[in-house]
């Protein structure tokens, strides 16, 4: 089996190196020809880099890694290489426009697509890169589950159908480690925080349940284990990007939370479900 890895940025890299190291020959591709780069972590010998997207089409399945931001464009680009193969998808976020998830955006790009599935959970790139040991929810059919816990057999995986579900959580904890991460800085003390992490979490929560997602999902690896992880440390590019905010600076790099935040918001409308924790966070944001 030949995997295709789709994203080359810190994720797609630990991704691709995780996959090589259980035995699986990988193909990642990369917009530029370049990957991300751990300390004292080589690249496998049965892993390769490529530019040209056609080396897709040799591959058995796909595991897409790109960002929230650019999913959409990267798998138009991808459409003609695809015939069928299993895909994965591990970005986590919502579309900065639309605010559809990325297993909506795949529907729509690749509607025939019917094997496939999500990959989220409390997963650090350096750390996964390094092989500490990391737990992750794979949701998907048999057919997709099988095949990713073949191709992810270094990583701890709990399993579940619930995709939407597995989703609206890591779109969920993007939005509210930058809530976190701002409040670290703004609110006036520790019994804030902790009160302000768990209604926003509690509106993340509501918006999934009346989205279809089972309520078992939000005490999963993807749910309250990538929480955890995400909105208690400085890692976390989401909690130092509301720190930054907080701040009164730019935040750097992609900061998916700003995107999440938005576009949870615009759900919760559409659905006609009240989130008065994450509107009042956002406004006080200026996002």
């Amino acid at each position: 089996m030949i995997a295709g890895i789709i994203g080359a940025g810190a994720w797609g890299t630990a991704l691709g190196f995780t996959v090589a190291r259980g035995g699986t020959n990988c193909v990642m591709w990369s917009y530029d020809g370049e990957y991300a780069r751990f300390e004292n972590v080589a690249m496998p010998r049965n892993m390769k880099i490529t530019r040209n997207m056609a080396d897709m089409e040799k591959c058995d399945t796909w595991l897409v890694v790109t960002p929230a931001a650019f999913f959409r464009e990267t798998m138009i680009k991808a459409r003609e290489y695809w015939h069928g193969q299993p895909i994965i998808i591990c970005t986590k976020g919502a579309d900065n426009i639309s605010g559809k998830f990325m297993s909506e955006i795949l529907g729509e790009v690749l509607p025939k697509c019917r094997n496939f599935g999500v990959l989220s959970g409390p997963q650090f790139a350096a750390e996964v890169a390094q092989g500490v040991p990391t737990g992750s929810t794979l949701a998907g059919n048999k057919k997709t589950r099988e095949i990713g816990r073949n191709l992810l057999n270094k990583l701890v995986l709990s399993e579940t159908t619930d995709i939407i579900g597995t989703q609206i959580c890591g779109v969920g904890k993007n939005a509210v480690a930058l809530i976190c991460g701002y409040n670290s800085v703004a609110s006036k003390g520790e019994n804030e925080r902790a009160m302000i992490l768990t209604l926003a979490w509690n509106d993340v929560v509501k918006i999934g349940i009346k989205s279809g997602a089972k309520p078992e999902t939000f005490l999963d690896l993807c749910g309250i284990g990538d929480l955890f992880l995400s909105a208690t440390s400085v890692t976390s590019r989401n909690f130092s990007g509301g720190m930054a905010i907080a701040q009164g600076k730019k935040p750097s790099g992609t900061v998916e939370g700003i995107y999440a935040l938005q576009g949870l918001i615009k759900r919760a409308k559409e659905l006609r479900v009240a989130v008065n924790t994450l509107t009042q966070m956002r406004d006080k944001m200026r996002l």
